[in-house]
């Protein structure tokens, strides 16, 4: 290999970052509005992806449109005047914050001579270099090989690269396109035969530890909303949490104890973010798998983005992609972050929306700072009482020569009242998580079933 084909492959290794410019189309009709995003917060979120990968960013510029055109996406006039800026600037990145076709890229990229890759292209590349586990890895290769399969730029073997990256950023050129796509497809193979392994090895934990009685949460939300930083404070923990879109892609669970002394797992997730690239979805459905089969799902909102409903709405979709119902009040707390960042007297209130029948209206509403932790007591006393919504309630008495189970009382369920006799008997009121009912049955064949939820709590506005 030549010195010029070393120093292009080290391309991102060795020169400062590219000169970017990050363009938003706008097109604004009945039948594409945007979902309603505001076009100032689209931009910012543009920028704010092309910045998670440390692209020099000259600037984000809302392009306004009569509408898409199907060779370049835009009209003539603006793409002669974008080339015009793209010389007269040195800026040899282009990022169109919108889906491209092969032929719309390719064209674009003739007229403008410089690199240019779309929203799909740009998320693709920052999950890439954000992937540490292995199976993080293999889930991105498998999205990035999906989305390569329709385009003849890029070689896949670039995906090997040591940057982290996939290879739109700066690559071998298009000296191996279609060199040999059955290799491609069946490295395609091989990725899936090796994630489902990785998904059935999941189902195999998730199973044991359902069978030990021990629920899961799952945290979801918008990226940047502040998961991880929720994550670290409810479990002290030092997950890699910053302020950049996507800081965390692998999942990572741990232990958290409730006020009532019980334990569960928290997961933290991937963040979601509008129009998500179809194949990351279907890639990461066996990570994403974990949120699905989750007791409960604390969906984690950036309360103080004003851009927050139409977050909430993105991060509902794909949800429904899961089959799962964001709205679902006895499977879904609202948990909106970042209240420190409102004045006091303008932060929400917690709120548990009651109906005539006594049923929320809605998930649950609690408003906390993951980073100072005001109100993350109320939210774990919240997940504790939906954790135990339809959880049998037993009573169990043990005499004196009994006693020596009392301690796997307390391991095995959660123990509500204990009343001890003169005569050295216990009796004990202990609700059951159902992963734990056949074992829990085994160890005290005595027990005796009093209802099969606790009592409702009084319905209020507040939490």
């Amino acid at each position: 290999m030549s010195e010029t084909e070393d120093a292009t492959d080290d391309h991102d290794l060795r020169r400062p970052p590219e000169r970017t410019l990050v363009l938003v189309p706008i097109v604004r009709t009945k039948a594409d509005a945007q979902g309603g995003r505001d076009s100032a917060a689209r931009v910012e979120e543009a920028v704010g992806l092309a910045a998670a990968i440390d692209l020099d960013v000259i600037e984000g510029v809302a392009v306004p449109l009569a509408s898409y055109r199907p060779g370049t996406l835009f009209g003539t006039g603006k793409v002669d005047e974008i080339a015009a800026r793209l010389d007269a600037e040195k800026i040899g990145l282009v990022i169109v914050d919108h889906p491209l076709s092969p032929v719309q890229q390719r064209n674009l990229e003739k007229a403008w001579k410089a690199k240019v890759i779309d929203r799909t292209g740009l998320i693709l590349e920052i999950f890439g270099e954000r992937a540490r586990t292995r199976e993080g890895r293999l889930q991105v290769e498998l999205a990035h090989l999906t989305y390569q399969k329709s385009r003849l730029v890029r070689s896949w073997t670039h995906l090997e690269r040591q940057r982290g990256g996939f290879g739109f950023l700066g690559g071998p050129g298009e000296t191996q396109i279609e060199a040999d796509r059955r290799a491609l497809s069946e490295r395609i193979e091989r990725i899936k035969v090796e994630l489902a392994s990785v998904a059935t090895r999941r189902r195999l934990q998730r199973r044991t530890r359902k069978r030990s009685g021990q629920a899961i949460a799952a945290l979801v939300g918008y990226t940047n909303a502040g998961k991880s930083t929720l994550f670290n404070a409810l479990t002290q923990s030092g997950v890699f949490a910053d302020d950049r879109l996507f800081a965390t892609l692998d999942p990572t669970l741990r232990r958290v104890e409730l006020p009532n002394g019980t334990a569960i797992v928290l997961s933290d997730t991937v963040g979601f973010v509008s129009d998500l690239p179809t194949s990351l979805v279907a890639a990461f459905r066996g990570t994403l798998e974990e949120v699905a089969e989750a007791d409960l799902i604390l969906h984690v909102r950036d309360i103080a983005d004003p851009d927050t409903e139409e977050q909430a709405r993105d991060v509902a979709a794909v949800m429904g992609e899961l089959d799962i119902d964001a709205s679902d009040p006895d499977h879904v707390i609202e948990v909106w972050n970042k209240i420190d960042l409102i004045p006091p007297d303008q932060r929400p209130p917690a709120r548990r929306a009651p109906t005539k029948t006594g049923k929320p209206a809605g998930p649950t509403v609690i408003p906390v700072s993951a980073l100072t932790g005001e109100g993350l007591e109320t939210l774990l006393t919240a997940i504790e009482d939906h954790l135990a919504i339809d959880r049998p309630i037993y009573r169990v008495e043990l005499t004196a020569d009994g006693l020596t189970r009392l301690h796997r009382l307390y391991e095995m369920g959660e123990v509500l009242d204990r009343e001890d006799s003169s005569e050295g008997t216990v009796t004990a009121h202990v609700r059951v998580a159902e992963g734990a009912l056949d074992r829990f049955r085994k160890a005290f064949p005595e027990a005796r079933l009093v209802t099969k939820q606790p009592p409702a709590p009084e319905a209020d506005a507040a939490a």
